[in-house]
C-alpha cells in the first residue's frame, strides 16, 4: 500500500497536471455544450479509461517503447494530431448548430469512444505516465501493482475534474447557445481549439532524458 505521505504528494502533483487545460478538457466542454451534461460526463469517463490504458501500457513496457523509439513516438503523435484536427474540422464543417435543448442527438457511446481515442493517441500522456508514476513507487514495492494503483487514482482525479467541467458547461449551455449566431461562434471556437491542439501536438518534440 502507498504510504499516506506518498499518496498526498502524488495527489497534489497529479492535480496540478489534471487541471492544466488540454484536448481532453476541450473535448469534454464541446460535448457538454453540444449534447448536454451526460455526453460531457461520458467523455470524461472515456478520458479516464484512456489513462488506465496508458497505465497498462506503462506496466507492459509499451510506454517505454514510445520513450525510446523516435519512430514509434512520431507515428502515434501523427495519428493523435490527425484525429484532433479531424474532429475540429468536423465541427467547422457541420451545418448543424448546437442544440440548446438537452437531447440525445448524438450517441453517448460516440462521446466515450472519441474521448478514449483522443487520450490514447496522445503519446505525451504515455511518456508522462512512464516518467511520473515511478517517482512515487518505493524501491521495495511491487511496481506493477503500485503503478496500477496510481493509475486508478490519476484516472479518478481526471474523471472528477472533467465531470465538474461537464456539469458547469451543461449549466451555462442554455445561456451561451441562446441564439443561432452564438451557437455558431461557440461551434467554430471549439473546432478551432481542437485543431490548435492537434497542430501543437504535431509540432511538439519527443521528450528526452
Amino acid at each position: 500500500m502507498l504510504e499516506p505521505a506518498t499518496l498526498v504528494a502524488f495527489v497534489s502533483a497529479a492535480a496540478v497536471v489534471v487541471l492544466a487545460p488540454g484536448p481532453d478538457t476541450m473535448y469534454t466542454v464541446t460535448r457538454s455544450l453540444g449534447d448536454g451534461r451526460a455526453a460531457g460526463v461520458v467523455a470524461g469517463c472515456g478520458t479516464a479509461t484512456g489513462v488506465l490504458i496508458h497505465t497498462a501500457g506503462a506496466v507492459a513496457g509499451l510506454s517505454a517503447l514510445l520513450r525510446a523509439s523516435a519512430t514509434a513516438y512520431t507515428l502515434v503523435k501523427y495519428v493523435g494530431a490527425a484525429y484532433l484536427c479531424y474532429l475540429g474540422v468536423q465541427l467547422l464543417r457541420s451545418d448543424e448548430t448546437f442544440d440548446a435543448v438537452d437531447t440525445e442527438s448524438r450517441s453517448l457511446v460516440e462521446s466515450y469512444r472519441r474521448a478514449v481515442a483522443i487520450n490514447v493517441t496522445n503519446p505525451k500522456v504515455a511518456v508522462f505516465v512512464l516518467a511520473f508514476f515511478p517517482q512515487f513507487v518505493p524501491a521495495a514495492a511491487d511496481a506493477p501493482v503500485q503503478m496500477a494503483v496510481l493509475g486508478l487514482i490519476y484516472a479518478g482525479l481526471s474523471l472528477v475534474y472533467l465531470a465538474g467541467v461537464a456539469l458547469f458547461a451543461g449549466r451555462v449551455r442554455g445561456v451561451l447557445l441562446d441564439s443561432g449566431r452564438t451557437q455558431r461562434v461557440v461551434q467554430y471556437l471549439s473546432g478551432s481549439v481542437l485543431i490548435g491542439f492537434g497542430v501543437r501536438l504535431l509540432l511538439d518534440e519527443r521528450p528526452t532524458g
